[in-house]
């Protein structure tokens, strides 16, 4: 897992996004699976919005 700090929130989203990235990775040279990579994108481009929002609310929280 990535080293940044932050909540159990924040972690459990780093972690979703690092297993998304693995298995687009591992969809890469399987052919007819373009919908499944364009699919887990968008829900890594959730997730990753997710994640922003959470890091914006802990920086404000801190401040």
């Amino acid at each position: 897992m990535s080293s940044e700090a932050g909540s159990t929130q924040c972690r459990g989203l780093i972690e979703a996004k690092e297993s998304l990235i693995k298995a687009m990775n591992s969809l890469g040279a399987i052919e007819n699976s373009d919908h499944i990579k364009n699919t887990l994108r968008e829900v890594y481009n959730e997730l990753e919005q997710l994640h922003e929002t959470r890091r914006i609310k802990e920086s404000n929280n801190l401040n």
